[in-house]
């Protein structure tokens, strides 16, 4: 088997997944300074092109109450910059939302945990943790957590989340293409070496899937959905699922054209620079 290895430049292949790079932050040996630093900057990419302002309106704040509280476990929430905008969104449109942030990690909750946000709780543990122990969540999020997984761990993180929510699971993750590798490649040099973002960003791309490869990797009632900036959500609707046994409705489908060229970026500002490891 050919050995993965960093490209120099911003034109790679990316026809497949390579399933062989190793992300630099996964390594439990890695620089700690480095690991930090790369929490640390999180949040500014995540804030531009990770799109959660976008779920938050279009999937979250739906299911949010000013009356009652609605409770959202955030898996594998690293340094926690997802988890404090969501609550923070909430509490600004008057909805009532208790974030549990949880990550297996110590370092990243050490990290987190040292800067706590309103509305969010953080532990230190896995979803099979909270299966074993019986916890449910009315909303389950991930981001950038499936493209670090194997085939079995993505399974039963997958199994995990169903058991765990009750109304909705939202898993955010990159939609790999040419264009979300050369605009990362570009936008991240002012970072190569402060952190392990621009690195581990450029492997989290190769790593991720197209939406078609990932709506064929999805259990029955999932549904893979194209967003931009170089998005796919896996989702899994509860409510619509319900509803669909007793012949109410007709379960969500996906009706995007798959376009995983170059081309994608054609005309693409700076905010279409893809995001790279999870958060």
């Amino acid at each position: 088997m050919r050995r993965s290895r960093d490209p120099r430049g911003p034109v790679v292949d990316v026809a497949q997944r390579d399933t062989g790079l190793r992300e630099l932050m996964d390594d439990p040996a890695c620089d700690l300074g480095q690991l930090r630093r790369t929490y640390a900057v999180f949040p500014l990419v995540n804030g531009l092109v990770a799109g959660w302002r976008r779920a938050y309106r279009e999937r979250i704040r739906p299911l949010l109450s000013a009356d009652r509280a609605t409770t959202l476990l955030d898996l594998g929430s690293g340094g926690g910059d997802v988890a404090g905008s969501l609550a923070r969104w909430a509490r600004r449109d008057g909805l009532r939302l208790a974030v549990t942030a949880v990550d297996p990690d110590r370092r990243a909750h050490d990290f987190a945990s040292a800067r706590p946000a309103d509305g969010v709780v953080h532990r230190c543990a896995s979803s099979g943790d909270l299966v074993d122990a019986g916890e449910q969540f009315d909303v389950v999020v991930s981001n950038h957590v499936l493209h670090h997984l194997d085939d079995a761990s993505r399974a039963d993180v997958l199994s995990d989340s169903r058991a765990l929510a009750r109304r909705l699971v939202l898993h955010s993750d990159i939609r790999r293409s040419r264009a979300a590798y050369a605009g990362y490649w570009a936008g991240t040099l002012p970072l190569a070496r402060t952190s392990f973002v621009r690195v581990d960003g450029l492997r989290s791309i190769r790593r991720s899937w197209t939406h078609a490869e990932l709506a064929r990797e999805l259990p029955a009632g999932w549904t893979a959905l194209r967003r931009p900036p170089f998005r796919v959500w896996a989702v899994l609707d509860l409510d619509l699922a319900d509803a669909a046994t007793t012949g109410r409705v007709e379960t969500e489908t996906e009706t995007e054209t798959e376009i995983e060229t170059e081309t994608e970026g054609a005309g693409a500002g700076a905010g279409d620079v893809e995001p790279g490891p999870r958060s």
